[in-house]
C-alpha cells in the first residue's frame, strides 16, 4: 500500500470515530409498538454514567480512548514521529479497544432496565466497528511497512 494512502486511511479515522461515536449503534425500546430510542457510543456512555460508574469508565477507556490513542500513535509512527518500536505496544491497544466491550455493557444495562425489549441494529454499528477493524489492519501495514523497511528493528 502506498505510504500516502496509508497515511490517509489512518487520518480519516481520526474523522471518523467521532462520527461513529455519535451515530446511531442500535434503536431500543419497549415493544416495537411504543417506538424506538436510538442509542449511540456517547449515550450508552451516558446511560451507563449514571448506572455503573466503574463499568463506564472502563467502556470509556476502551471504545473511546484506547482505538483514537492507537489511531494518533500509528500516525505518528508513520510520519516518523514516533518509534516505530511502540507499534506491538498500540496493536495491543487495538485489541482492547474492540467493540464488543461496549456493546456487552451496554446490553447489561438494557436488560437491567427493560425486560421486554426490542433492539435493532443501526448503521452506527456497522461504522464502529469498520473503524475498529480498520484501525487494527491499517497498524499491522504499518508494522510490515517499517519492518521491511528496517530490518534490524
Amino acid at each position: 500500500m502506498p505510504e500516502k494512502i496509508l497515511r490517509l486511511a489512518t487520518l480519516s479515522l481520526l474523522i471518523l470515530y467521532p462520527i461513529a461515536w455519535f451515530a446511531p449503534l442500535m434503536r431500543a425500546g419497549l415493544l416495537p409498538i411504543f417506538g424506538l430510542s436510538e442509542i449511540s457510543v456517547i449515550t450508552g456512555l451516558q446511560s451507563l454514567w449514571k448506572s455503573d460508574v466503574f463499568l463506564a469508565l472502563i467502556v470509556t477507556i476502551f471504545a473511546l480512548f484506547a482505538p483514537y490513542i492507537k489511531t494518533i500513535g500509528t500516525a505518528l509512527i508513520q510520519w516518523d514521529l514516533l518509534d516505530a518500536r511502540v507499534q506491538p505496544a498500540l496493536n495491543i491497544l487495538g485489541k482492547l479497544a474492540m467493540a464488543d466491550i461496549f456493546l456487552i455493557a451496554l446490553y447489561i444495562t438494557l436488560a437491567k432496565g427493560i425486560s421486554y425489549a426490542t433492539i435493532e441494529t443501526a448503521w452506527g454499528l456497522y461504522l464502529f466497528t469498520a473503524c475498529i477493524l480498520a484501525s487494527i489492519a491499517l497498524g499491522q501495514i504499518t508494522e510490515m511497512t517499517r519492518s521491511s523497511r528496517n530490518p534490524q528493528s
